[in-house]
Formats: C-alpha cells, structure tokens, sequence
C-alpha cells in the first residue's frame, strides 16, 4: 500500500527541491482531512529513507498502521526498536511503548511519538511513588528482603520509571505473550511476586501456572495497607497490583454465554487482560500475536468470537474473510482503545515532514538514571522464553 501510494501521488515530489515547507502548528495539519496525508506521509517516508523506521502496534487504526514498516505487540516492536539501525524511531503506539523504544535504543537514535497524548490508562494506574509506598510497607512487614526473596514484575504496560523500579530490585518487565515465561523466571528467584499494573494479567497467568485464587492478594494503592491484611500477604505468593486495561475489561462472561448460544461451534479467543470469569469461560488464551496465529492456523469455515481491541480485530475479519475464516468482536458493541487512537495521519505527517526539514518533533526521552535500570529489566525480559 505504501508503494502504491508513493508511485500514484507522491512520486513526483521528489523531483522538488530537498526542501518541504512544514506548516508551523500541528493543528494546521488537524484542520486537513485524513485522506490529504496519504501522498505526503509517503513522500516524507520516501525522502528519509532508511533514516527512519515507523513501528505500528496492533491497535492502531488502519489509516495509519498501513504506513507502518513493522506491525506487532509490544513485545515484538520491543525487540524491533533495540535492533533496527534507523535514526529515527516513529512509534506509532502509546508513551509507554515510545519510552520502551528510547531505553533500548542506541545513542545515536531518537523516538518519536506522532501525539503525546497518547498515553496508557493502565500505565497511568501505577505511580512511582504509589509503588516506592507500597514496597516499603512491604519492606516493614519483613516481605521484601533478600531471605524472603520479593520478585517485582511489571507488565510493559508501565512507565519507565516503573520498570527502573523492578530492574533495580531484581525484577523485570514482561508482555502478555513471555508473562509465564517471566513469573517461572521470578519464582526461581523468590519466593513471592508483586505484579504491577495489571491484575488480571496477573491473575490469569499465575492461575494457569497452578496458583490458586487465595495464594494472590490485590494491593489497593488508596488504601492503607493496601486493603489487605498482614496475614493474607504472608500467605500470598502472588501480589497483584489494582490496575486493568479500560478496553479488556469491558469483556464479561455473559459475552462468552452470548457467543456459546448464538454461535455454537465458534471458538472464543481472547487476551489476558481480560477478567479472570472470561478467561476461564474462553476456548483460547493468548496475547495478541497468539490471537493472531490462532486464527492463522483455522481451516477454512472456521470462525471466532475475540475478545480484544476492535480495530484489530476488524482488521483481522477483513484479512481472513476471503480465506473462507469469520471473525466477529466478542461484544458486540465494540471495544476502542482511545488513546491508541489519538495518532491520526496528520500526527504522522506532521511528525516525518518535520524530520524532513530538519526538526525533530515530540522526541520521547527518558533521564539517564532511569534508563539503566529500565534497560536491565528490558533486557532480562528479552531473555525470558515467550
């Protein structure tokens, strides 16, 4: 698609002097449709060359996934950013993924992230300072020392400053494809996990691995002690911090009762993110690369009811419809991540035409101090088996 628009509209701009004029306020871009981007972003993209690589996670919407060089999950864009030789990163995603980006980068490199605003509600659930308060009560009740071996893990959903937080302490980050992967690694290490932000990734991943419901506890981070009692964090193996996924959560178990009764012989695939009473009701459990084998794999009259984010899974009902395959949202009434969606065509071309008259725009970096111990706890997740 990119090629085709670059020949169609784009080609003959190259012939123009190095030099694009770039308006000087983004908004002037955001008056303009979306479909007036498509012949400068190729173009931008065609003068910048290998110079820049854009990185499109799965939910972003397709007007701007289409210009994506690589496509993923956190967890395979996280190993595209620390191996690509591109100067400029343009990460299509949330903050979080562009502060993952920068951490593994090299020196030379630079993120950029198309809109600021696009953050993560989850990420945004676990503050330093909540968990730095959170440990030392821990630390106060005899739970986080080195004899009884506290494991902080953090979903890559997070700030980096959360992540520095684990990779300090011994932990590590983790995505939803290497989770169990990640916990195996923690328990051979300690005794007990604090998980943060998610808990239902939590939850579903250490139920799966044999932990029973009362071995996990949720810490409530506005309330003392985090809601739970002394006695019920001794016993815990699992520490589940109180965050969710505003998309996931959405999902209910009567979705999957819906599916089950309308739709006999449809097989219900869904994240991890998602409660623990929908995970257990569902055919298939897996992250959004496994969702996307999943449906790779069915045979032709196959069908699916998925639970995730519904661009994704639109773009997935259009792919395999001709493959004789149907995919259908789990609920109906469709389930957008919103600050996914922020980074519209105009934030992409505002963001490359700037690159190429020189500027660099919305350039996400993080503080030194930060990086090294974020970098470890990266580094130790690229390790981890998926």
């Amino acid at each position: 698609m990119i090629e085709t628009i670059a020949e169609a509209a784009g080609a003959a701009l190259l012939e123009e002097p190095a030099h694009v004029p770039v308006l000087c306020s983004l908004e002037n871009y955001l008056a303009e449709p979306d479909h007036t981007m498509d012949a400068r972003i190729a173009a931008a993209r065609v003068r910048l060359g290998r110079q820049a690589v854009i990185l499109g996670h799965h939910y972003q919407r397709d007007e701007v996934i289409r210009f994506a060089d690589f496509t993923g999950d956190s967890y395979k864009l996280s190993k595209i950013a620390a191996e690509t030789e591109a100067k400029y990163l343009i990460f299509c995603g949330v903050h979080f993924m562009a502060e993952s980006a920068d951490v593994l980068a090299k020196p030379w490199q630079q993120v950029i992230l198309p809109d600021l605003n696009a953050g993560c509600s989850m990420a945004d659930m676990a503050e330093i300072g909540q968990v730095e308060d959170c440990w030392d009560s821990l630390q106060r009740q005899g739970l986080a020392t080195s004899e009884k071996g506290l494991i902080p893990l953090t979903y890559m959903n997070s700030a980096a400053d959360i992540k520095a937080f684990c990779g300090e302490r011994g932990g590590l980050v983790c995505t939803s494809s290497n989770a169990r992967g990640a916990f195996e690694w923690a328990f051979a290490r300690g005794e007990k996990i604090l998980f943060l932000p998610d808990q239902h990734l939590g939850r579903n991943t250490a139920f799966a691995m044999g932990i029973p419901l009362h071995e996990m506890v949720v810490w409530d981070p506005y309330q003392l002690n985090g809601g739970v009692s002394p006695e019920r964090l001794r016993a815990a193996r699992v520490i589940l911090w109180k965050g969710h996924c505003s998309v996931h959560q959405r999902f209910l178990p009567e979705h999957v009762d819906r599916i089950r009764r309308d739709e006999p012989g449809m097989t219900v695939v869904v994240h991890p993110e998602c409660r623990f009473e929908v995970c257990q009701k569902a055919d298939v459990l897996g992250s959004t690369e496994k969702i996307i084998e999943t449906i790779e794999r069915g045979g032709e009259g196959s069908s699916f009811a998925v639970g995730t984010e519904i661009h994704l899974v639109n773009r997935l009902a259009a792919r395999f419809a001709p493959l004789g395959k149907r995919v259908i949202t789990l609920d109906d009434s469709g389930c957008l991540c919103t600050t996914m969606y922020r980074i519209s065509p105009a934030h992409l071309a505002w963001a490359l035409e700037n690159l190429v008259a020189g500027r660099v725009v919305n350039q996400i970096k993080v503080s030194e101090d930060t990086k090294h111990w974020a970098k470890v706890a990266l580094d130790r997740m690229l390790e981890v088996k998926r």
